[in-house]
């Protein structure tokens, strides 16, 4: 099975209302726990790989062969998609030529005119080779490798703007952020959201920052054309936690006998348990 462009998956989405699934690669068990997951439930899946992750998995190359030979031994037939997230421009541009199924260009930070200049040439390189490409317009807010931000709330005009570019999927800021949500966060912009939809018209959305909001929120994103969805801080919670469960569970016991693969079996199911939670929540278990 080779992967696949997201579009046509984030298309059947849009068109059936559920979301997929994006869960971020952090090491060789979340790869092997997320494309399980998949298979397990007939479920489409997108693998997002950020800059930090890259650099820390050998790069974009080494992660696409790994995601692939993973794919051929654990005989998954169903569509994956590998996708770039958040990427700068030269990291779309390295992951096109990686291997890589599907990229993100993340130009928000840029000056309007400047994001669609290089999301343009994105697409142009992008789809001559068949890969799928999501922009962003409108600043996610949160940490994200490291960074601060505080997020804005995307402009509906300049979303359409970037629609019109031949882009397959948008992410737009509405209120949405990366890691673990305030106390005091106002929810997402629904009415924000509902105008963005009827600008861009049949073209796929996408949340991120999908851990930790309630599930009728993200329900009411689903009916109102978010058709992708990435979850990232509440798999590396799940992962983290069942690692210190492990070690506290032997803390009076000689340390001898710890391999690593023992040590991080269980992080590895804790991490396929919150992808199936999530599949569930966004409904695409047997969308495959």
């Amino acid at each position: 099975m080779y992967l696949v462009s997201a579009k046509e998956m984030l298309q059947d989405a849009e068109h059936g209302h559920y979301a997929v699934g994006h869960f971020n690669l952090n090491n060789m068990e979340s790869v092997r726990a997320f494309l399980l997951a998949a298979q397990e439930n007939a479920s489409p899946i997108i693998l997002g790989v950020s800059g930090g992750t890259a650099k820390y998995m050998g790069g974009y190359r080494t992660i696409a062969d790994m995601v692939t030979d993973f794919m051929d031994f654990l005989k998954i037939n169903v569509p994956v998609a590998l996708h770039v997230d958040h990427g700068k421009y030269q990291e779309a541009l390295a992951a096109i030529d990686a291997g890589f199924s599907s990229v993100m260009f993340d130009g928000s930070s840029f000056p309007i005119e400047e994001n669609l200049e290089k999301t343009k040439e994105v697409v142009r390189l992008a789809h001559a080779k068949g890969i799928s490409v999501e922009a962003e317009v409108g600043g996610i807010g949160g940490e994200e490798d490291g960074k601060i931000s505080m997020g804005e709330c995307a402009s509906p005009a300049q979303c359409e703007m970037m629609a019109s570019l031949g882009i397959d999927f948008l992410a737009a800021g509405i209120g949405n952020i990366h890691g673990k949500y305030p106390a005091d966060w106002k929810g997402l912009n629904f009415p924000l959201l509902k105008e963005i939809k009827e600008r861009v018209g049949n073209m796929p959305l996408v949340l991120h920052g999908g851990s930790c909001i309630p599930g009728d929120q993200i329900r009411k994103a689903i009916e109102l054309g978010v058709a992708k969805i990435n979850v990232n801080t509440e798999c590396q919670m799940a992962f983290t936690a069942a690692v210190r469960k492990y070690f506290e569970q032997r803390k009076d016991e000689e340390s001898k006998g710890f391999a690593p693969r023992t040590v991080l079996a269980g992080g590895l199911d804790a991490t396929k348990a919150m992808c199936v939670q999530k599949m569930e929540l966004f409904g695409s278990i047997g969308k495959a």
